[in-house]
Protein backbone atom coordinates (compact mmCIF):
# COMPACT_ATOMS: atom_id res chain seq x y z
CA UNK A 1 0.00 0.00 0.00
CA UNK A 2 1.51 3.38 -1.01
CA UNK A 3 1.92 6.43 1.15
CA UNK A 4 -1.45 8.06 1.76
CA UNK A 5 -1.94 11.29 -0.13
CA UNK A 6 -2.26 14.40 2.01
CA UNK A 7 -4.77 16.57 0.17
CA UNK A 8 -4.42 20.28 0.87
CA UNK A 9 -6.80 23.19 0.45
CA UNK A 10 -5.72 26.05 -1.78
CA UNK A 11 -4.69 29.44 -0.45
CA UNK A 12 -7.86 31.00 -1.87
CA UNK A 13 -10.12 28.59 0.01
CA UNK A 14 -12.45 30.19 2.61
CA UNK A 15 -11.00 27.70 5.12
CA UNK A 16 -7.45 28.97 4.58
CA UNK A 17 -6.32 31.21 7.48
CA UNK A 18 -3.91 33.66 5.89
CA UNK A 19 -2.84 35.20 9.19
CA UNK A 20 -1.79 31.81 10.56
CA UNK A 21 0.14 31.09 7.36
CA UNK A 22 1.84 34.47 7.65
CA UNK A 23 2.86 33.90 11.25
CA UNK A 24 4.32 30.51 10.43
CA UNK A 25 6.25 31.93 7.47
CA UNK A 26 7.81 34.49 9.83
CA UNK A 27 8.88 31.73 12.22
CA UNK A 28 10.32 29.64 9.40
CA UNK A 29 12.32 32.51 7.95
CA UNK A 30 14.79 32.22 10.85
CA UNK A 31 17.51 29.67 10.14
CA UNK A 32 21.19 28.90 10.67
CA UNK A 33 22.27 31.84 8.51
CA UNK A 34 19.58 34.21 9.77
CA UNK A 35 19.34 33.54 13.49
CA UNK A 36 18.91 37.22 14.35
CA UNK A 37 17.13 39.71 12.10
CA UNK A 38 15.67 43.17 12.04
CA UNK A 39 12.08 43.89 11.08
CA UNK A 40 13.21 44.99 7.62
CA UNK A 41 15.15 41.76 7.09
CA UNK A 42 12.16 39.62 8.13
CA UNK A 43 9.87 41.60 5.84
CA UNK A 44 12.26 41.15 2.93
CA UNK A 45 12.76 37.41 3.45
CA UNK A 46 9.01 36.78 3.76
CA UNK A 47 8.02 39.19 0.95
CA UNK A 48 5.74 41.07 3.36
CA UNK A 49 5.28 44.76 3.89
CA UNK A 50 6.90 46.06 7.07
CA UNK A 51 3.60 46.76 8.84
CA UNK A 52 2.37 43.18 8.43
CA UNK A 53 5.73 41.66 9.40
CA UNK A 54 5.81 43.92 12.47
CA UNK A 55 2.39 42.69 13.65
CA UNK A 56 3.42 39.07 13.26
CA UNK A 57 6.72 39.59 15.08
CA UNK A 58 5.11 41.46 17.96
CA UNK A 59 2.40 38.79 18.29
CA UNK A 60 5.01 36.02 18.32
CA UNK A 61 6.96 38.04 20.87
CA UNK A 62 3.85 38.36 23.06
CA UNK A 63 3.31 34.59 22.84
CA UNK A 64 6.93 33.91 23.80
CA UNK A 65 8.11 32.40 20.51
CA UNK A 66 10.37 35.34 19.63
CA UNK A 67 12.84 37.39 21.66
CA UNK A 68 13.21 41.10 20.96
CA UNK A 69 16.36 43.08 21.76
CA UNK A 70 16.00 46.66 20.55
CA UNK A 71 15.79 46.30 16.74
CA UNK A 72 16.81 42.64 16.64
CA UNK A 73 14.49 39.62 16.72
CA UNK A 74 15.41 35.96 17.26
CA UNK A 75 13.60 32.73 18.05
CA UNK A 76 13.10 31.74 21.67
CA UNK A 77 13.54 28.22 23.12
CA UNK A 78 9.74 27.95 23.23
CA UNK A 79 9.75 27.23 19.49
CA UNK A 80 11.31 23.87 20.33
CA UNK A 81 7.98 22.82 21.79
CA UNK A 82 6.49 22.82 18.27
CA UNK A 83 8.99 20.25 17.03
CA UNK A 84 8.83 18.31 20.29
CA UNK A 85 5.06 17.95 19.87
CA UNK A 86 5.59 16.35 16.47
CA UNK A 87 8.28 13.97 17.69
CA UNK A 88 6.14 12.91 20.65
CA UNK A 89 3.34 12.10 18.20
CA UNK A 90 5.57 9.86 16.05
CA UNK A 91 4.63 6.33 17.00
CA UNK A 92 7.44 4.29 18.51
CA UNK A 93 10.05 7.04 18.10
CA UNK A 94 12.14 5.50 20.89
CA UNK A 95 12.01 2.11 19.16
CA UNK A 96 13.17 3.66 15.88
CA UNK A 97 16.03 5.38 17.68
CA UNK A 98 17.04 2.12 19.36
CA UNK A 99 17.33 0.24 16.06
CA UNK A 100 19.17 3.09 14.35
CA UNK A 101 21.73 3.00 17.15
CA UNK A 102 22.12 -0.74 16.68
CA UNK A 103 23.02 -0.18 13.02
CA UNK A 104 25.59 2.44 14.02
CA UNK A 105 27.10 -0.01 16.52
CA UNK A 106 27.33 -2.70 13.83
CA UNK A 107 28.72 -0.51 11.03
CA UNK A 108 30.38 2.46 12.72
CA UNK A 109 28.34 4.70 10.39
CA UNK A 110 25.51 7.19 10.88
CA UNK A 111 21.98 5.86 10.49
CA UNK A 112 18.90 8.07 10.08
CA UNK A 113 15.13 8.03 9.63
CA UNK A 114 13.36 10.70 7.56
CA UNK A 115 9.95 11.52 6.13
CA UNK A 116 8.86 13.41 3.04
CA UNK A 117 7.70 17.02 3.30
CA UNK A 118 7.16 18.71 -0.06
CA UNK A 119 10.38 18.66 -2.06
CA UNK A 120 12.50 17.94 1.02
CA UNK A 121 13.09 15.18 3.52
CA UNK A 122 12.98 15.94 7.23
CA UNK A 123 15.12 14.01 9.72
CA UNK A 124 13.05 12.79 12.66
CA UNK A 125 15.51 10.29 14.18
CA UNK A 126 19.26 9.89 13.88
CA UNK A 127 22.15 7.89 15.29
CA UNK A 128 25.31 9.82 14.49
CA UNK A 129 28.73 8.24 14.06
CA UNK A 130 31.72 9.99 15.59
CA UNK A 131 33.05 11.17 12.25
CA UNK A 132 31.26 14.03 10.49
CA UNK A 133 30.37 13.51 6.84
CA UNK A 134 28.53 16.55 5.54
CA UNK A 135 29.69 20.14 5.45
CA UNK A 136 26.48 20.93 7.34
CA UNK A 137 25.51 19.49 10.70
CA UNK A 138 22.65 16.98 10.60
CA UNK A 139 20.19 16.98 13.48
CA UNK A 140 16.54 16.23 14.16
CA UNK A 141 14.54 18.62 12.01
CA UNK A 142 17.24 19.07 9.36
CA UNK A 143 15.84 19.40 5.86
CA UNK A 144 17.63 18.25 2.71
CA UNK A 145 16.55 18.17 -0.96
CA UNK A 146 14.55 15.07 -1.79
CA UNK A 147 16.23 14.68 -5.19
CA UNK A 148 19.78 14.39 -3.86
CA UNK A 149 19.36 12.20 -0.81
CA UNK A 150 19.06 8.43 -0.81
CA UNK A 151 16.09 8.57 1.58
CA UNK A 152 14.36 11.11 -0.64
CA UNK A 153 14.83 9.02 -3.75
CA UNK A 154 13.59 5.78 -2.27
CA UNK A 155 10.49 7.55 -0.94
CA UNK A 156 9.84 9.14 -4.33
CA UNK A 157 10.33 5.79 -6.03
CA UNK A 158 7.54 4.26 -3.96
CA UNK A 159 4.95 7.02 -4.32
CA UNK A 160 1.74 6.41 -6.30
CA UNK A 161 2.28 7.29 -9.96
CA UNK A 162 0.03 10.36 -9.87
CA UNK A 163 1.78 11.73 -6.80
CA UNK A 164 5.21 10.94 -8.23
CA UNK A 165 4.40 12.78 -11.46
CA UNK A 166 3.28 15.81 -9.46
CA UNK A 167 6.53 15.73 -7.50
CA UNK A 168 8.67 15.40 -10.63
CA UNK A 169 6.88 18.24 -12.40
CA UNK A 170 7.86 20.63 -9.61
CA UNK A 171 11.25 19.15 -8.77
CA UNK A 172 14.30 21.32 -9.30
CA UNK A 173 17.31 19.30 -10.43
CA UNK A 174 20.34 21.47 -9.79
CA UNK A 175 23.97 20.40 -9.41
CA UNK A 176 25.35 20.33 -5.87
CA UNK A 177 28.52 18.53 -6.95
CA UNK A 178 29.99 17.43 -10.30
CA UNK A 179 28.27 14.04 -9.71
CA UNK A 180 24.75 15.44 -9.33
CA UNK A 181 22.19 14.04 -11.77
CA UNK A 182 20.38 16.92 -13.48
CA UNK A 183 18.89 15.18 -16.53
CA UNK A 184 15.16 14.50 -15.82
CA UNK A 185 15.12 11.32 -17.92
CA UNK A 186 18.14 9.84 -16.14
CA UNK A 187 16.64 10.84 -12.79
CA UNK A 188 13.31 9.18 -13.63
CA UNK A 189 15.12 5.99 -14.66
CA UNK A 190 17.06 5.97 -11.39
CA UNK A 191 13.75 6.09 -9.51
CA UNK A 192 12.43 3.15 -11.54
CA UNK A 193 15.57 1.17 -10.71
CA UNK A 194 15.24 2.09 -7.03
CA UNK A 195 11.62 0.93 -6.94
CA UNK A 196 12.53 -2.38 -8.58
CA UNK A 197 15.41 -3.14 -6.21
CA UNK A 198 13.79 -1.43 -3.18
CA UNK A 199 16.88 0.51 -2.22
CA UNK A 200 18.63 3.66 -3.42
CA UNK A 201 22.27 4.68 -3.43
CA UNK A 202 23.33 8.30 -3.83
CA UNK A 203 27.03 8.67 -4.51
CA UNK A 204 28.50 12.13 -3.85
CA UNK A 205 25.62 14.02 -5.46
CA UNK A 206 24.76 16.21 -2.46
CA UNK A 207 28.20 16.63 -0.95
CA UNK A 208 31.60 15.47 -2.21
CA UNK A 209 32.73 12.41 -0.28
CA UNK A 210 29.23 11.47 0.92
CA UNK A 211 27.84 8.09 -0.15
CA UNK A 212 24.57 6.77 1.25
CA UNK A 213 22.20 3.84 1.03
CA UNK A 214 18.48 4.02 1.87
CA UNK A 215 15.51 1.67 2.22
CA UNK A 216 11.79 2.43 2.49
CA UNK A 217 10.08 1.87 5.84
CA UNK A 218 6.53 0.55 5.91
CA UNK A 219 3.83 -0.10 8.44
CA UNK A 220 2.75 -3.71 8.88
CA UNK A 221 -0.10 -3.01 6.42
CA UNK A 222 2.52 -2.00 3.82
CA UNK A 223 1.76 1.72 4.03
CA UNK A 224 4.92 3.71 3.30
CA UNK A 225 5.86 5.98 6.20
CA UNK A 226 9.43 7.10 5.45
CA UNK A 227 12.94 5.82 4.90
CA UNK A 228 16.10 4.88 6.75
CA UNK A 229 19.67 5.23 5.51
CA UNK A 230 23.31 4.65 6.26
CA UNK A 231 25.60 7.52 5.29
CA UNK A 232 29.30 6.87 4.74
CA UNK A 233 32.54 8.39 3.55
CA UNK A 234 33.12 7.42 -0.09
CA UNK A 235 36.86 7.15 0.48
CA UNK A 236 36.38 4.53 3.21
CA UNK A 237 33.30 2.60 2.14
CA UNK A 238 32.84 1.27 -1.39
CA UNK A 239 29.49 0.69 -3.06
CA UNK A 240 30.20 -3.04 -2.90
CA UNK A 241 30.46 -2.87 0.89
CA UNK A 242 27.27 -0.81 1.03
CA UNK A 243 25.32 -3.44 -0.90
CA UNK A 244 26.94 -6.64 0.30
CA UNK A 245 27.49 -5.79 3.99
CA UNK A 246 25.34 -2.82 4.99
CA UNK A 247 22.18 -3.53 2.96
CA UNK A 248 21.25 -6.70 4.91
CA UNK A 249 21.75 -4.85 8.22
CA UNK A 250 19.58 -1.97 7.05
CA UNK A 251 16.88 -4.34 5.81
CA UNK A 252 16.82 -6.06 9.19
CA UNK A 253 16.44 -2.64 10.84
CA UNK A 254 13.53 -1.69 8.55
CA UNK A 255 11.78 -5.00 9.21
CA UNK A 256 12.13 -4.62 12.97
CA UNK A 257 10.71 -1.09 12.87
CA UNK A 258 7.83 -2.32 10.72
CA UNK A 259 6.71 -4.86 13.32
CA UNK A 260 5.84 -2.00 15.72
CA UNK A 261 3.52 -0.26 13.26
CA UNK A 262 0.13 -1.95 13.28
Amino acid sequence: MPMKQDKKISSDSPDFVASLAGGLSVLLTFDENHSTMTLSEVAERTNMDRAKARRYLLTLHALGYVHKDKRQFKLSPKTLSLGASYLSSVHHHDIIQFYLERVTEQTGESCSFAVLDGDEIVYIARSAAQHRLLSIAIAIGTRLPVAYTSMGRIILANLPQEELEAQLSNLELSAHTPNSITDPKIFAQMLKDAKKQQYAVVDQELDSGLRSLALPVYKSNNELIGAINISTNAMRISQDVLIETFLPLLRDCAEKIQTYYI
